[in-house]
């Protein structure tokens, strides 16, 4: 509530009328102080709202990259790779058997509720996410399952003293420490988880350099700086908003009328354009991702491998990317980009082969083809720029082998809901590494253990489990690489999904912009961002 003042004399009244003239309550105006040129307020423009801001509960791309801002995880990644570096660990010890990890946490670190955090807080935040299940925290799976489960590997979880916890493990895991520095385990308040319960997924409480404020669903969330933040030479900015805008161009108009300050999603058509504006400047983000075709594995028929098979030599993935990447893509061969160790380039693509396509079908017993239903994306993602127009070109390409495929669509939330239970007979999706590591791709995604969470075709191979899972316990990477490129042979061989696209993400914003990094994962802190 601003206070009301009694002004006296014409030249004050003349400085102060001057001053609103040049403010309004508009989002697109930004409040004076802080930053270097008065504009304190960032504006992001992005295609879809996220579905949950408690980042545990989802899977998906636009909750993270509001939550990231608002938790901290124990670990963090280095500012444009998946180094490890501190984060609400300040400092880590692993035991030669790979089995006991001791995390030493900062202190003097408050919860945007007030309360403190410590390593009981940590505790609790694991204990609630392994006494879930792959429905309400589908990305624990990443620890080998849930306590119920005979795969989960975390065995104890020992507080030392306030601020040194301890992990024992059941048995060894590679990627565990970059699993721990994940967006998807930011440490939350047990005060307010207690308070919110269900709901706290609209109430989130973390650590971070800002803290929630508001949000208009499928309009606006709105973050403001936390004054208590532990680094006081960040946050930068005093606020942030993140508006849904669900067209490409809509949102780049925006940007060039200054509504917005920055945004993803970029059509490659209008790249040329935003290079030539004198305010605007592109902004390429590392590339670590992939877009692909789903085929659910347990309905017909789908279930039949020469089917799986059929449809990937239907598709002509270099269409695709001529049409809706504008150069600013590579065709997929497997489930990994080939930036990650473990990449198996030895490989054969389906080669797009119509004939070979249809010899297939026949020898499946589908000689005249048959129908299906094709999910389009509602909303563009890094890896998928247009999910409707893309799911319109491989229909077409399906209907030259027989196949009808009718599109089907629905709002992001839903749509993610319902194809993680496998209703799906296809569906459009990707998927941008959280971590760096084969396992985060090839056991996330296409492992048994994470049916219901990421694995979203319902993908069931006993013999690429048992890879897996040696590939996690082995601590020698060279090792593992072999496992993860006999892993690969056995997907390709399988065909769970059509790979379509490994694409390099390109972000828009104004030229006054300084300190924004983005970050190959999808999802960066943007405490370090303000304004020239």
């Amino acid at each position: 509530m601003k206070r009301k003042h009694w002004l006296k004399g014409l030249g004050l009244l003349l400085a102060v009328s001057l001053f609103l003239m040049g403010c309004s309550d508009s989002e697109s105006q930004k409040e004076g102080g802080g930053a270097k040129t008065g504009k304190d307020t960032l504006i992001f423009g992005r295609g879809g709202d996220s579905t949950s801001l408690d980042p545990i509960t989802t899977t998906e791309g636009e909750a993270f990259k509001v939550t990231t801002n608002i938790f901290e995880t124990l670990l963090n990644y280095g500012e444009q790779d998946t180094t490890l570096k501190p984060g609400l660990a300040v400092k880590w010890d692993a035991s030669d058997d790979g089995l006991t990890y001791t995390l030493h946490l900062r202190k003097d670190v408050k919860f945007h509720d007030g309360t403190d955090f410590n390593a009981e807080a940590v505790k609790y935040n694991f204990d609630r996410w392994m006494n879930g299940d792959e429905e309400k925290f589908p990305y624990y799976g990443m620890f080998g399952g849930y306590k119920k489960d005979k795969g989960h590997v975390i065995k104890d979880i020992k507080i030392l003293d306030d601020h040194k916890i301890q992990f024992i493990l059941k048995r060894p895991q590679a990627p565990f420490l970059k699993n721990l520095a994940m967006t998807s385990f930011g440490i939350a308040s047990p005060e307010a988880i207690e308070k919110y319960g269900d709901k706290f997924r609209e109430h989130p409480v973390g650590t971070g350099p800002y803290q929630f404020v508001e949000w208009k669903p499928n309009d606006r969330i709105v973050l403001e700086k936390n004054e208590d933040y532990w680094d006081e030479e960040k946050p930068k900015l005093k606020k942030i908003i993140f508006r849904a805008i669900p067209e490409n161009s809509a949102r780049l108009n925006a940007l060039k009328t200054g509504e917005i300050d920055l945004m993803d999603g970029v059509n490659p058509s209008d790249i040329e354009s935003i290079k030539s504006d004198p305010n605007l400047k592109i902004i390429e983000r590392p590339s670590m991702n992939i877009g692909y075709l789903g085929l659910t594995t347990t309905r017909k028929p789908l279930d039949n491998k020469l089917v799986r098979q059929a449809l990937n030599h239907a598709v002509d993935k270099q269409a695709i990317i001529d049409s809706f990447y504008g150069g600013l893509a590579d065709p997929a061969k497997n489930p990994l980009p080939p930036s990650l160790e473990g990449y198996n380039d030895k490989v054969e693509p389906y080669p797009y082969d119509l004939k070979k396509a249809k010899e297939l079908l026949k020898e499946a017993g589908y000689p005249d083809g048959f129908s299906m239903e094709l999910w389009a994306m509602p909303v563009p993602r890094p890896y998928m720029p247009d999910g409707m127009k893309i799911a319109e070109v491989i229909q077409a390409d399906f209907a030259k082998i027989g196949v009808k495929a009718k599109i089907v669509t629905y709002d992001w939330a839903t749509y993610i809901d319902k194809a993680s239970k496998g209703e799906a007979d296809s569906f459009l999706m990707g998927w941008t590494g959280d971590n760096g590591d084969p396992d985060n791709f090839l056991y996330t995604l296409l492992d048994k253990d994470n049916i219901g969470g990421n694995n979203y075709t319902y993908f069931s191979n006993d013999k690429l489990h048992d890879i897996l899972i040696e590939a996690q316990s082995d601590p020698d990477q060279t090792k593992r690489n072999k496992l993860y490129e006999q892993a690969q042979e056995l997907i390709h061989e399988e065909s769970p999904w059509i790979p379509l696209v490994h694409s390099t993400p390109v972000l828009a914003g104004a030229k006054d912009i300084e300190g924004y990094v983005p970050h190959p994962t999808g999802s960066e802190v943007l405490s370090d961002v303000q304004f020239k």
